[in-house]
């Protein structure tokens, strides 16, 4: 269908109620809850799910309570609202390697970075708008952003599944309370297989892995749960056989083979297979892409300098057709750019800043293409992450900027570049949504940046409470290590009840990790103090303890050191390069596949059952794709996964705060608590639930 041909639901020479002081506001809470909920599963899985359809079947219910609201106001909330989503991806795959380096993460380095990522992402997609959305029409479909417009159209038309939502809400938070919360039941059922030396499986029973799974689709998670296999029943048994007559630690870890557990093996060597297969997927995804990264790009900058030339005739334009003018996105950029340079808390310099404006024009137009074809479930986000940090990196290197002292400048260069192509793959979408119900696009870039900026002043505070609430303290001894003075110093009591100094380790140094540590008043480590996201340690006292595995981040964290201070256990990597490679020759897509491999069995094995089910309820419903996308198992999904991941960082604030304890309800039930075959009851109930309702034929959508 051509451009001239298309007719927006609503007509552009209709002005109806758009940008509107409810919308917006309304908007930007459901951003905040989504971004919440997105902070928690990227750090979880290192993925996210669309908010957008939730967030208008979420808005089309609450208008009738709080008074009708037009189509164009639904749009609004769902643009502004979308921001949270996809901010949050980008801040939960980058700032926790600051952790790996062995640095802290600051609350003004987060907001700043995202704040200017998220705002770079919307100004990079202005001058693309007509040249991907509109004229790309009928080419580009943009999955998600159509099937959000579907679903405005129907609840402009007066159905809705508001209720499908709200109810997996409930029981996503509900289940989450009485497991994580409640401690009712077990949350990762784990058996070692003793007739299989080091072998071992797990799952981690919560609806928001489940939800994942069903989203995701058999096809991708049936490709994750063979990579966990591969990690937990070929590679770690692997090692434990051959490695079990050996006298003396391999590199990297310290300690014996035969001393370890399956768990212990996996963080000391699985690990770095895994990241090199995670990045090799990547690139890749990135490397197939290409031909459609070399035509956004043409069509981008050909779109840019027709604007810029004046070749479009202002007075005749629709009002659908109103973009911010280009003034905005040069002095934006200008403005970025010296924001960048300038910040005090973000130590880049100018070339960095520079690099980091082209890459974000350049990767921004990737990611509205890619979304356009695939969806925003299969934009490489990780892949030009990694792209940008190993241009970035090699750059440094050329330049002599090489050593620990530089690993911050290129983590902080592709954050804001993998912020601004997260957020401009999310407002491709939203734009696609406007375009196909008549929209404003003008008010759709303000609306979005406004979420950006109220998404980006809770998001810091969200990541830097979960690694608080799940950070352990574990004794760790090394003789030969004495620490050094390291300016102003900070004070920590430990679990024995003694002041300790903390100590930073920015640089493997022995068998002493990167890390940050408590010393004793003679300069001797007496604890690790390691975090609640990407830590190692894995039990305590024999017990698991949860940890948020956040895999792109260690990902991230391996280029930087591999690359700047050339010390990384390639031998490793190089398993997970050729891992990857392997898979792709025998036909399966190699980034899922390496994602699975870098995860614990225990997530990998809920996302399969999601997507288990999503097979059989497609076998049985048969609907087309565009149906599945807002469908009552989509829909429940996405209500498990909210309600679970906000219960699930209201728990953590609660064991932030020293609550946790009195909450803890599991002597009750005695061995039951603890017993494997007891934690599959409620698990099963929820996958029947989920069933059920995806089987369940809505009555043309009017369940409200």
């Amino acid at each position: 269908m051509s451009e001239s041909e298309f007719k927006p639901f609503v007509s552009p020479f209709q002005s109806p109620r758009e940008f509107t002081f409810r919308a917006v506001f309304l908007g930007a809470i459901l951003g905040i809850v989504f971004a919440a909920s997105s902070v928690y599963l990227a750090l979880k899985v290192g993925m996210t799910v669309s908010a957008s359809i939730p967030i208008a079947v979420l808005s089309i219910t609450l208008f009738r309570f709080l008074g009708r609201a037009s189509i164009l106001e639904n749009n609004i909330v769902q643009t502004t609202g979308s921001a949270g989503e996809s901010i949050a991806f980008g801040v939960a795959t980058t700032m926790p390697v600051f952790l790996l380096l062995g640095q802290d993460m600051e609350i003004l380095s987060i907001l700043w970075m995202a704040l200017l990522g998220g705002i770079l992402g919307v100004l990079m997609m202005i001058p693309l708008r007509k040249g991907l959305i509109v004229k790309e029409h009928g080419k580009l479909t943009y999955p998600e952003g159509t099937a959000c417009a579907d679903v405005l159209i129907v609840g402009e038309q007066g159905g809705t599944n508001a209720k499908t939502v709200f109810l997996g809400f409930g029981i996503g938070a509900l289940y989450k309370l009485l497991n994580v919360g409640f401690k009712l039941w077990a949350e990762i059922p784990t058996r070692l297989l003793t007739f299989f030396k080091g072998a071992s499986i797990s799952a981690e029973v919560t609806p928001e892995l489940v939800g994942v799974g069903y989203i995701i689709g058999p096809k991708v998670a049936a490709n994750m749960m063979a990579g966990g296999m591969v990690s937990y029943l070929i590679l770690i048994p692997a090692i434990t056989i051959f490695g079990e007559h050996l006298t003396s630690p391999m590199f990297p870890a310290s300690t014996l083979i035969r001393d370890m557990t399956p768990n212990l093996i996996r963080n000391a060597y699985v690990l770095y297979i895994g990241a090199g297969a995670v990045a090799t997927g990547g690139i890749i995804s990135l490397i197939k892409s290409f031909p459609t990264i070399v035509s956004a790009f043409r069509r981008g900058l050909g779109t840019f300098l027709d604007s810029r030339a004046g070749k479009i005739d202002q007075s005749t334009i629709l009002r659908t057709d109103r973009d911010l003018p280009l003034s905005v996105v040069v002095l934006g950029s200008i403005g970025i750019i010296l924001a960048i340079w300038l910040s005090p808390v973000l130590h880049i310099n100018a070339v960095s800043a520079v690099l980091i404006v082209l890459f974000g024009f350049f990767f921004v137009t990737v990611s509205s293409r890619i979304t356009g074809e695939i969806g925003s479930s299969s934009n490489p986000i990780s892949g030009m992450t990694v792209a940008t940090l190993l241009f970035t990196c090699l750059l440094f290197v050329a330049a002599g900027w090489t050593g620990v002292s530089f690993r911050a400048m290129a983590l902080c260069t592709a954050a804001i570049v993998c912020i601004a192509a997260s957020n401009g793959g999310t407002i491709s979408q939203d734009l696609k949504t406007g375009f196909l119900v008549g929209a404003t696009p003008r008010l759709q870039q303000i609306g979005i940046m406004i979420g950006v900026i109220s998404s980006a002043l809770i998001i810091g505070l969200i990541v830097i409470a979960l690694n608080d609430a799940y950070t352990t303290v574990v004794p760790a001894q090394f003789p030969e290590y004495v620490a050094a003075a390291q300016g102003p110093t900070q004070s920590r009591t430990g679990p024995d009840g003694k002041t300790y100094r903390v100590h930073y380790v920015t640089e493997q140094t022995g068998t002493v990790l990167v890390g940050k540590y408590l010393v004793d008043q003679n300069n001797r480590i007496k604890y690790l103090i390691d975090p609640g996201i990407a830590g190692v340690v894995s039990e305590v006292d024999g017990k698991p303890v949860t940890k948020l595995d956040s895999p792109k981040a260690r990902l991230f964290s391996l280029i930087i050191d591999g690359i700047l201070t050339q010390k990384l256990p390639w031998g490793l990597v190089l398993i997970g390069v050729f891992l990857a490679l392997v898979m792709e020759l025998v036909g399966v897509s190699s980034l899922p596949f390496a994602v699975g491999l870098y995860l614990p069995l225990s997530s990998s094995a809920p996302i399969m059952a999601g997507g288990a089910i999503r097979a059989l309820v497609n076998r049985k419903n048969r609907s087309s794709a565009t149906e599945a996308e807002f469908s009552p198992g989509v829909l429940m999904s996405s209500g498990f996964i909210a309600g679970a991941a906000i219960m699930g960082v209201l728990l953590a604030a609660l064991t932030g705060l020293g609550f946790d304890r009195t909450i803890n309800f599991s002597n009750y039930l005695g061995h039951l608590a603890e017993a494997d075959w007891f934690a599959m009851i409620p698990f099963l109930v929820l996958v029947y639930i989920l069933y059920k309702v995806a089987t369940t034929k809505s009555n043309n959508n009017k369940m409200a």
